[in-house]
């Protein structure tokens, strides 16, 4: 019997669009994971910056990759999860990475609890020449966690059973920026089993042609539209704050938190972090 046969398929699904200058990185940090039951699907939406040549160079270890005009990310991430066949799914994007053993974190936690369905790991913010700005740990989210905090959790560092799109079907191409948060909603909504793996796994990077940083409009005229009807009461997001130190205490991560209340008086204090 085969060593693949023996791991679960992971499916990992990178959309693509012009970011020639991270791409390498990116598909290098899914293909040095080495894991032996890998499907990794690269979906680009018709680059012109040399992105092609970049996927072309990697294609022998690539199970499934195009280059096409597509609708979005949403849509481009959509095309791949339809094709994937893996049990376990995520998506990295072509500006951000995986950190060694990520997979084999995921697996580990597969292993010791076999109910889990949806698997989250903790991420640094990095620069674009890799080096970690300051890292982001988070705790076991809920659907009231995300509502009322936001992105308590990253698809950087994040996998999911991918029976679960049968159950609650695939991202919402109608959101432009935030159709991450609204599907991790539905996902967390379905009230699936959930681990949080307490390692970094992932890193999202910062650089200045994010969407983060060109689209802060549309973030906030995406994130009412999520929110409508739903918005949580000032003692519900006090007391998910108060869960998040708690259990980030209980985790040990105990400079994090003090860097954290630092960071937060200068900002109160200073204007700046």
């Amino acid at each position: 019997m085969s060593l693949d046969s023996l791991l679960p398929k992971i499916s990992i699904i990178t959309p693509s669009f012009n970011q020639a200058e991270f791409l390498e990185r990116t598909i290098c940090s899914v293909l040095d994971q080495n894991y032996a039951n890998l499907e990794y699907i690269i979906v680009d939406g018709g680059s012109t910056d040399g992105s092609v040549d970049i996927i072309r160079r990697y294609e022998s270890q690539i199970s499934y990759w195009v280059s096409e005009p597509d609708r979005g990310q949403a849509h481009a991430i959509n095309k791949g999860l339809r094709r994937a066949t893996g049990d376990w799914v995520g998506w990295q994007n072509s500006d951000d990475i995986y950190y060694s053993a990520a997979f084999d974190w995921l697996i580990a936690t597969i292993r010791s609890q076999p109910q889990v369905d949806f698997v989250v790991g903790d991420m640094n913010l990095i620069t674009r020449e890799d080096s970690v700005v300051r890292d982001i740990r988070y705790v076991q989210p809920t659907y009231i966690s995300v509502l009322a905090e936001g992105m308590v959790l990253a698809n950087q560092a994040a996998f999911w059973r991918r029976g679960l799109h049968a159950k609650i079907g695939y991202l919402d191409e109608s959101f432009d920026c935030m159709f991450d948060r609204e599907w991790f909603l539905r996902l967390l909504e379905s009230r699936p089993t959930v681990a949080h793996v307490p390692h970094i796994l992932g890193a999202l990077r910062l650089h200045d042609d994010t969407k983060t940083s060109t689209r802060a409009a549309v973030f906030e005229a995406e994130e009412k539209r999520i929110l409508a009807g739903r918005e949580q009461s000032a003692w519900v997001k006090r007391f998910v704050q108060l869960r998040r130190f708690w259990l980030t205490l209980c985790l040990g991560h105990y400079r994090y938190l003090l860097r954290g209340i630092v960071r937060r008086l200068r900002v109160k204090f200073l204007g700046k972090e």
